[in-house]
Parts: C-alpha cells; sequence; structure tokens
C-alpha cells in the first residue's frame, strides 16, 4: 500500500533527553557520550528525511486516515535520533500512543485498538527506516570506540 501523503518536517534533536531514559533504549555511556544530535538533524534536514519517508510511504501499512492522526497530534516532531558510537550504530525513540489514548482522548479520530496499533507500528517502522536510511547514506564518521584486544573469538 502507498500513502498519498506529503511528508512531514523532520524533528529538532537539540534538546532532547538522554537516550538511557527512554524504555526502549539502552546506550553505554563512559560519560563523555556524543550523541551527534546536532549532525543527524543537519543530515535530517538535508534529505535523509524525506529519502527515508518516500521509502515508508511506498511499504507502509499506515493508511492516510492513521497517518493523518499521527500527524495532527504531532508525532512525526517527537522522534530522537542519537548516534550510539559502541554500537556504531543510530539509535533512535520513536513516539507513540499511550495505553490509555481512550482514557485522556488524544484524538477525536482514535476510535480503535487496530488504528492506535496500526500508527505504533507505522511509526516505529520508519524510525528505523530512518536510522537505516542515515547510516548506509549519510553518515560518513566511524565508530570512536575500540573494543579491548582480549575480547575472546567466536
Amino acid at each position: 500500500m502507498s500513502l498519498d501523503v506529503d511528508p512531514p518536517d523532520p524533528p529538532e534533536l537539540t534538546d532532547q533527553i538522554d537516550p538511557n531514559e527512554y524504555e526502549d533504549a539502552n546506550v553505554v555511556d563512559d560519560g563523555g557520550v556524543d550523541y551527534r544530535r546536532t549532525e543527524l538533524e543537519e543530515m535530517l534536514a538535508d534529505g535523509a528525511w524525506i529519502d527515508a519517508f518516500d521509502e515508508w510511504r511506498d511499504d507502509t501499512d499506515m493508511d492516510e486516515a492513521e497517518y493523518a492522526i499521527a500527524r495532527e497530534m504531532g508525532l512525526f516532531g517527537e522522534f530522537d535520533f542519537f548516534w550510539d558510537d559502541f554500537a556504531d550504530r543510530v539509535g533512535y525513540h520513536a513516539p507513540g500512543i499511550p495505553e490509555d489514548w481512550k482514557e485522556r482522548e488524544y484524538h477525536a479520530d482514535l476510535n480503535s485498538w487496530e488504528t492506535v496499533s496500526s500508527i505504533n507500528a507505522g511509526l516505529t517502522e520508519f524510525g528505523q527506516l530512518v536510522c537505516e536510511t542515515l547510516k548506509a547514506e549519510y553518515i560518513d564518521w566511524e565508530a570512536d570506540y575500540d573494543a579491548p584486544d582480549d575480547l575472546p573469538d567466536f
């Protein structure tokens, strides 16, 4: 399924929280971690966000009504991307609609768990695709982490 929608603006990454505060992220922190958010934000603005969005839009299971809800709620602006030097990868935190969506009435058009699940899954898939796009096509730096010489060979 392909969405016929315009992409949202990329998120601002400069004021995000420590990735270890997210339930879905674990980044090794040796005290002087540089998450390289400023550089990642520039790469998103320079085309990585649109490149990933175009690919995601062609393959997502999210429909246009679900996309409209996510966009109206500002969820795309809540993404966080950060460099995980230890793992030599781009990490991310995808926003989502919480389990108490019915009690809090997040959006007038949210009316089923199927819709909430589709939005949350679509955002997670998009976040992963952004990370893969950044790493494969935009990032030209190497991880600074050097593994110890005494690691066993597997």
